[in-house]
């Protein structure tokens, strides 16, 4: 009888501690546990901050999610797994930064898809211009949105009549793509414009080929290798091969090389390409928040070093192809002909987390050889040649040709 009262007495001791114990560590975080109307099917999977974290009072977040688990009209719509993404996604905007974004599963997988260059949608690279409005930073080639004249440097108001103005990338993104066949409709705003314009685009899918290759001729009758780089993705370095190896092949006097529209990608792409025309020296230099410096060499035996060459730019050349065309202007290796770039000056890091997301994080500032930042400036080009709407003419390309007859 007595070992009988000692172990049951032993069970309550033990289960009051452990209720104590409990009780201080919700009290102690200060997680309220009272579910008045409403009590959400989650856990909460706590993970100790890290050492060098300053202390945060996490009472309000807590208070907040109550609140609207209890008092939100619409219980359907209280998703914790949306909550939760949302507010990760709110702390990462709270940097101000709109390139450094945390990325759920759904635009995680959309920018990968971009990145191996085949997704279905309007064929829209977005970026923010110097007042932080989003644009349109570059149409791509053959898509949908370049078919229905969408241009650089579009703002966008709306998209499907929903106001567009204060999305982060990530959410437009995923707003404009959808399955192929479906409408979206953006309301757009163009300099020298007095109103918006509405653009309604049939989605598709979208296969962006990095790199294309013709050729040219010149006033004076000279063969020159036309070389159109869309982007930077996975297929770029071997697409870019088959180009240099069909123009070596063409007994070419020169290379017209087109950065136009061309939003960027991995920085490893465009120390590739510029390798391809500099024999040696940095094609770009890197900058972090302490103000140490990267230097990215000139990393192969480029094939066209010799060849003279001439670059188009036009407010859709971004990031990565902005370093190519600066490069190259300040080696002097070639002219930038065309239109101010779109000015992007930051690098990225892409990080994979946890359930399928992941993140951008702005980590650096990227500077051409000569130490130029260009963020919200871009590059000026050698010879300013505006385009034009009109069908079948393209003066920027004349006068690149034009400039290879020299």
């Amino acid at each position: 009888m007595k070992n009988w009262f000692r172990k049951i007495n032993n069970t309550t001791i033990i289960f009051a501690l452990l209720t104590f114990i409990i009780g201080w560590q919700l009290g102690h975080f200060d997680i309220k546990t009272q579910w008045s109307n409403y009590k959400p099917q989650f856990s909460i999977t706590n993970e100790q901050p890290p050492a060098n974290a300053e202390t945060v009072d996490f009472k309000l977040f807590w208070d907040t999610w109550n609140l609207v688990s209890q008092k939100y009209v619409d219980k359907k719509a209280i998703d914790p797994q949306k909550m939760y993404y949302g507010a990760i996604q709110g702390m990462v905007a709270a940097l101000g930064d709109p390139y450094t974004v945390f990325l759920p599963p759904e635009q995680q997988k959309s920018t990968q898809e971009e990145l191996g260059g085949s997704f279905e949608g309007v064929g829209i690279q977005l970026g923010f211009n110097k007042d932080k409005n989003m644009v349109v930073q570059a149409p791509l080639s053959g898509t949908p949105a370049e078919k229905a004249g969408v241009k650089a440097g579009d703002i966008i108001l709306k998209i499907d009549g929903k106001d567009a103005t204060n999305l982060g990338l990530p959410e437009a993104v995923s707003k404009i793509r959808g399955k192929k066949g479906t409408t979206v409709t953006l309301q757009l705003f163009r300099e020298g414009d007095s109103k918006p314009l509405d653009v309604s685009l049939q989605r598709d899918t979208i296969v962006v080929k990095s790199v294309e290759q013709s050729t040219k001729n010149t006033p004076q009758g000279k063969k020159i290798s036309y070389i159109k780089l869309s982007r930077f993705g996975e297929r770029t370095f071997e697409e870019w091969s088959g180009a240099v190896s069909d123009t070596l092949s063409q007994g070419v006097s020169g290379v017209v090389l087109d950065v136009r529209n061309n939003p960027g990608g991995f920085l490893d792409g465009a120390v590739f390409i510029g390798s391809e025309f500099i024999d040696k020296g940095d094609i770009v230099m890197s900058e972090d928040a302490k103000g140490n410096k990267q230097h990215y060499a000139v990393n192969r035996q480029g094939k066209l070093l010799k060849l003279p060459m001439v670059v188009l730019t036009n407010k859709g050349s971004a990031s990565a192809s902005e370093i190519v065309a600066g490069a190259i202007q300040d080696y002097k290796r070639g002219k930038l002909v065309g239109e101010q770039s779109f000015g992007k000056g930051t690098i990225q890091e892409s990080e994979e987390l946890a359930g399928n997301t992941g993140i951008h994080i702005t980590t650096a500032k990227w500077l051409t050889p000569n130490g130029r930042w260009i963020h919200n400036i871009g590059l000026t080009p050698d010879i300013p040649v505006e385009a034009t709407s009109e069908a079948g003419k393209d003066p920027q390309l004349d006068k690149a040709l034009e400039t290879l007859d020299q």
